[in-house]
């Protein structure tokens, strides 16, 4: 079955062009050409990818990104001419899965939006084997996205579950930053490895100070891990 993507964008010419190319790679695309109908168009539609345009009549990508994400976690890729790194950290603080600057190459659109229906694909088939890490004070269950720290269900993004879960599956391994892009984001990442910077820092903030058990390590000059003290 097709999978369906609704692409949130005011300017006619982007759209189409992107329903073009999507259209020729097998996808069923549906366009909204502001915010308001980008919410209508989600919530009765269910698609399984959103490219999301930042600034919109109507209602902005950042209203979009939260309505979305208050109904769920279908995967949103920020689509936009602002590409200034506050606008960046804004996106994926607040869930936004991509972020990509135009203006762009079909190539690397593509290539990102099957990376990230792969990612969300091998969730769905990973169901049957649970995905729970059980730690002092907390609890990575990648099944039902939930992360509870210290007995309270703390909300934390799709990509930052996915992220702190791929760290403390391997408790004491230090990943590089471009380790974490390609096992993480599931492809070589077209952008920089602030990214990865970015979503530890939200993470740390949820979780520093839990508990002596366990920590998120920065390994100057390499990378990060999830550092477990040894019994």
């Amino acid at each position: 079955m097709a999978k369906t993507i609704l692409v949130v964008e005011d300017d006619q010419n982007i759209s189409e062009l992107l329903r073009l190319y999507l259209e020729k790679e097998g996808y069923t695309v549906n366009i909204a050409d502001d915010g308001g109908k980008g919410v209508e168009l989600y919530r009765r539609l269910k698609p399984d990818l959103v490219l999301l345009d930042l600034m919109l009549p109507v209602l902005d990508g950042w209203g979009v990104l939260r309505a979305i994400r208050q109904d769920g976690k279908t995967p949103v890729i920020m689509l936009t001419a602002k590409g200034e790194t506050i606008d960046k950290v804004s996106g994926l603080k607040q869930g936004a899965d991509d972020y990509i600057t135009k203006p762009f190459e079909m190539k690397e659109v593509l290539a990102r939006i099957e990376a990230v229906l792969r990612r969300a694909g091998e969730g769905e088939s990973g169901k049957e084997k649970p995905r729970r890490l059980v730690f002092d004070k907390l609890v990575i269950d990648l099944d039902s996205f939930e992360l509870v720290v210290d007995g309270k269900r703390v909300e934390t993004p799709p990509k930052e579950m996915e992220l702190l879960y791929h760290l403390a599956s391997s408790p004491n391994r230090v990943y590089t930053r471009n380790q974490l892009l390609d096992e993480v984001w599931g492809f070589d990442y077209f952008g920089d490895s602030r990214t990865v910077d970015v979503h530890i820092k939200r993470l740390r903030e949820k979780l520093e100070g839990v508990s002596d058990q366990w920590s998120l390590k920065t390994v100057w000059g390499v990378g990060y891990k999830f550092e477990v003290a040894q019994q």
